[in-house]
């Protein structure tokens, strides 16, 4: 786990953006899944630094990050952060919320991007339309409006084990650490909170402009709309192609962190 003094601050025009920077050489960012923080890598942190520039920030409004007092987007708090560091292009590699970032990233900065892999995402324009995870978002949205916090982590944990598993087929450890993160990113904000994030607009418009190469990664247990929204990124895209990872969900690269780590260092050493 991250001790608070390893964490770097890049002061932005609205607060304060934690990142932790290890390693050197060409430069990889990792980019996290909502409402956890960079945690979500610290299996992969450690080998990719070995060889590697690692950045891996906490996304405004997560984690350590300052809370957004005014509109922002996604792609313009990463922009800021690689021409602060003075680092770039980089290769953005990113789990569900954090895959939707690295693709808007490469639409409005493709000059900061070197290759892309998204987990479990495409752009971020997406709405889920499975039964399942519509009546999981429900949930979380009816607890999160009745100030339930332990009802919200309930349902926020089933996107982990998926729709044909429970917590109890996987790793106690994962959902315990996904909790953790998710209760400190929630404990930052409040029900009424104005949300200022500004989404991307025509992405799938721009989608076939990326002229970058594109890995995505599924796994095969994960929401069905989102392994094809995946897939038909790495269709899309002039160089793109698609993996999956058996027996895991929304996080293989916390389910099978060795499998995952093979995956994207097969990808970057053939860029």
């Amino acid at each position: 786990m991250t001790a608070a003094s390893d964490l770097c601050f890049f002061r932005s025009a609205d607060g304060d953006l934690a990142y932790r920077d290890t390693g050197a050489g060409d430069l990889v960012v990792l980019l996290h899944s909502g409402f956890a923080d960079h945690r979500v890598f610290d299996a992969q942190i450690p080998p990719l630094a070995a060889e590697y520039r690692v950045i891996a920030p906490d996304v405004r409004g997560h984690g350590a990050s300052a809370n957004a007092t005014r509109p922002f987007r996604w792609a313009d708090d990463l922009a800021g952060l690689l021409r602060h560091l003075d680092a770039g292009p980089a290769v953005l590699v990113g789990v569900s919320m954090g895959g939707a970032i690295a693709t808007d990233t490469v639409l409005e900065y493709p000059e900061l991007v070197r290759a892309v892999v998204a987990c479990g995402a495409a752009t971020s324009e997406f709405e889920y339309t499975d039964p399942w995870v519509r009546r999981v978002q429900a949930e979380q949205a009816g607890a999160l409006a009745a100030g339930d916090v332990e009802g919200w982590l309930t349902a926020f944990l089933r996107f982990v084990a998926g729709e044909s598993r429970t917590l109890g087929d996987i790793d106690p450890d994962i959902p315990r650490r996904l909790r953790e993160m998710a209760f400190g990113t929630l404990s930052k904000h409040t029900p009424d909170e104005e949300n200022h994030h500004v989404p991307l607009t025509d992405t799938w418009a721009r989608v076939p402009k990326i002229d970058v190469p594109v890995l995505t990664v599924n796994g095969d247990l994960d929401a069905p709309d989102l392994i094809a929204e995946a897939e038909r990124l790495a269709r899309t895209v002039p160089d793109g192609r698609s993996v999956t990872v058996e027996g895991t969900a929304h996080y293989p690269n916390m389910e099978k962190p060795e499998v995952f780590g093979e995956i994207v260092d097969d990808f970057l050493r053939g860029l």
